[in-house]
């Protein structure tokens, strides 16, 4: 397994900027998630560690071998698409062993059998290995495309958005799997998402992007609780922290322009008074949708709570974020 790292990277497609100046070290043996929106720039970080894209600037390492001028075969890396790209004459035993089977890696039938078998059972898909790629459901299809990643033991695995098209209980399964694969294997694994959730289970660290640029890079816990400005504040945490104008509470600093609310910054039973609007039971917790001087605002309280709409409760600030004009974070 290998580190990846980029220096100064940057990439352009014609008048969009894609990636700008981003420096980044992926650790030997990590699980790395990007994380941002639609356009951040992620994937595009994804397609020239891989070698499909080229930088326009700056530099790329595996394993501390400049990637400069290596065909993607070259750089030793598995990378599994947003979309599933299968053989569709091939059944899924095929598709799984077909990397297995090539030149370079001359793997032994016994160990493509084994190896398959694992990777088979773990993806839930071992009742399918008879079936034409044709004859699977979009999530079936992707099951078998990570599968295709799983059955090798390459430098850096790729995973742009993996699990988007499978259903909410597959999602839950596979991202236990797949760290746990990950873990187990001490892989090096740089992941794309949009999923809050799945940068805060999976990761060892975050890289947030936002319209090209790295804007934090740390442990999911390092950004949830000491993010560098309001847009990487909102990259992490379900609910979303609650964002308002930092006068809404006194003691806010002179620069200060937002304050920064997580769930747990929200004591309540002292304070001021906001009206509950709608309370959310989800079992292990409740969410409290809170109206306070005519912002929204949403906190979580006591799965027991009898608290109910039109309800009144006192509430105050513990320890918030502050933000300036710019979004950057104050002290």
């Amino acid at each position: 397994m290998a580190e990846v790292i980029l220096t100064d990277v940057s990439k352009s497609f014609a008048a969009d900027v894609a990636l700008e100046n981003v420096s980044m070290t992926v650790p030997n043996g990590s699980f790395v998630v990007l994380l941002g929106p639609t356009g951040a720039g992620k994937t595009t970080i994804l397609r020239m560690v891989s070698g499909l894209d080229q930088p326009d600037q700056g530099a790329i390492s595996i394993g501390g071998r400049d990637t400069a001028g290596l065909t993607p075969a070259q750089r030793d890396v598995a990378m599994v698409f947003q979309q599933y790209s299968l053989y569709p004459h091939l059944t899924v035993r095929q598709n799984l062993e077909f990397p297995l089977k090539s030149p370079i890696l001359r793997t032994p039938q016994a160990e493509i059998d084994r190896k398959v078998g694992e990777v088979a059972e773990i993806l839930q898909i071992s009742h399918k290995l008879g079936n034409k790629a044709t004859a699977l459901s979009g999530g079936e299809m992707q099951r078998v495309s990570i599968g295709r990643a799983l059955v090798r033991n390459p430098a850096v695995y790729l995973m742009d958005e993996p699990l988007s098209s499978l259903d909410a209980k597959l999602r839950s399964d596979l991202r236990i799997e797949i760290k746990s694969i990950q873990a187990d294997s001490g892989a090096t694994l740089l992941y794309v998402t949009h999923d809050q959730i799945e940068a805060m289970t999976m990761a060892t660290h975050v890289g947030v992007l936002d319209n090209g640029k790295l804007v934090q890079f740390g442990s999911p816990r390092e950004i949830y609780e000491n993010p560098v400005s309001m847009y990487a504040a909102s990259r992490l945490g379900q609910p979303r922290i609650n964002l308002l104008p930092a006068d809404v509470f006194a003691g806010a600093p002179h620069s200060a322009t937002h304050i920064g609310l997580r769930p747990e910054q929200i004591v309540q039973g002292e304070g001021e008074e906001s009206l509950v609007q709608r309370v959310e039971h989800l079992g292990d917790q409740t969410r409290l949708h809170l109206m306070f001087r005519s912002h929204n605002l949403i906190t979580v309280t006591n799965s027991h709570t009898t608290l109910k709409r039109g309800d009144v409760v006192k509430i105050r600030p513990d320890k918030p974020f502050y933000f300036d004009a710019n979004g950057a974070r104050l002290a």
